[in-house]
């Protein structure tokens, strides 16, 4: 039997965590690509560390290199010139970290040509998926984002101090990092049990000034009544941080996977997201697994929804569906098993890329604050965000 009652926390970072600074270097680099050429290949990882940025990975485009390796003319350039931009867009212009003075390498290189037959589609066959794995999807109602409570919150939270501090309204530094505990009653969120923000600062800056700051936002964002007098307060505990960043921790590519999916709410396969074009299923199945999740949870055939997709590397079709309703369901697993695939054309990696428009710049936007969570724009930025199955799967049940 499963507990009702239990304590629950999800953490968060933000933009300017090193590991943040390295995912959004990576998908910059990848909605470069896509704009010279929607079909590009990218796999980009991304180093940072005090006052040096190492980009690498296997690329594939037109306008972009030749199979030999050759740049096409002003690439190069323009690769750094959007590196700089997304370091000072972060805010970096410290002397440790500053976006005008660190030292780039660039080490992207011809995409293998074992991987390119297997993905590419040609005669009859349809293009495969970019690799194997496991991919999972998840939604919950416990907030009108359909996300985790103790995730969103976390993510909340470092979304307005980013704001804040991009405003000019605060003397807090990029670096920063935050974890919700929640008290579940009948598997609800009711209360905070405990709080915890780190935050790096300005020079001179004290730990109650930083509280200042923080606790009125933390306030801001949980319903006021999951705080009480028993929620537990740590706000910058190590008293200071001001050393933070790349500057202070070394940075890569791939390494806030949990922040950027559920939370720990859900399992994951252990693929990341960042600088990775949407032929790789690590991201684009990813994606369509939450869409058809939060789909399900928005028609009100079940609570929690959770959903598996597998692949083969250069086979097309996933090798296996599987959802979980978590004894909430009003519909049987089974039937969304054998329909949910034909909502997206079968859940192709072709029919993914196609049915959310992912072959866009999109991507820079999502390294921050979670991959989901956050609402579709205009650009078509966070389409798999979108509920707009909810009248075919009613029609099911």
């Amino acid at each position: 039997m499963s507990r009702t009652s239990f304590i629950f926390t999800s953490e968060s970072v933000s933009e300017g965590h090193p590991d943040k600074v390295a995912d959004r270097i990576s998908d910059t680099i990848v909605d470069l690509f896509l704009s010279k050429d929607p079909e590009a290949r990218v796999a980009c990882e991304t180093l940072t560390t005090t006052n040096l940025v190492v980009i690498a990975g296997e690329i594939r485009g037109k306008g972009i290199m030749d199979t030999a390796g050759n740049w096409a003319p002003g690439v190069e350039d323009e690769i750094e010139a959007a590196v700089r931009q997304a370091v000072r867009d972060i805010g970096y212009a410290q002397s440790g970290f500053h976006w005008e003075t660190f030292a780039f390498h660039n080490h992207l290189h011809p995409q293998s040509a074992d991987i390119a037959v297997g993905v590419d589609s040609a005669g009859n066959k349809d293009e495969g998926a970019g690799d194997q794995g496991i991919m999972f999807g998840y939604a919950s109602n416990e907030t009108e984002e359909l996300m985790p409570a103790t995730l969103q919150y976390s993510q909340n939270i470092l979304r307005r101090l980013a704001a804040l501090r991009h405003g000019g309204e605060t003397r807090l530094e990029p670096d920063a990092k935050s974890q919700v505990s929640l008290f579940y009653e009948d598997g609800k969120p009711v209360r905070a049990t405990s709080i915890v923000v780190s935050t790096q600062h300005a020079a001179g800056l004290t730990q109650a000034q930083v509280r200042e700051v923080v606790e009125p936002v933390v306030r801001e964002v949980l319903p006021a009544s999951f705080i009480t007098d028993e929620t537990v307060w740590h706000i910058n505990p190590t008293g200071i941080f001001e050393i933070g960043g790349p500057d202070g921790d070394t940075g890569l590519t791939g390494r806030k996977i949990i922040v950027d999916t559920y939370g720990g709410a859900a399992p994951h396969g252990g693929g990341a997201f960042s600088g990775k074009d949407p032929t790789k299923v690590d991201r684009s199945a990813a994606y369509a697994a939450r869409y058809l999740a939060k789909n399900v949870v928005a028609a009100g055939l079940a609570d929690r929804c959770t959903i598996q997709l597998s692949y083969a590397i250069g086979v097309a079709e996933p090798q296996s569906v599987h959802v979980d309703l978590h004894g909430t369901g009003r519909i049987d697993e089974a039937v969304l098993e054998r329909e949910l695939p034909g909502m997206i054309g079968g859940a192709t990696p072709r029919a993914i890329r196609e049915h959310l428009g992912l072959n866009r710049p999109i991507y820079a936007r999502t390294t921050a604050y979670g991959h989901f969570g956050q609402a579709p724009d205009a650009e078509g930025g966070f389409s798999w965000e979108k509920t707009d199955l909810i009248e075919r799967l009613r029609a099911l049940a």
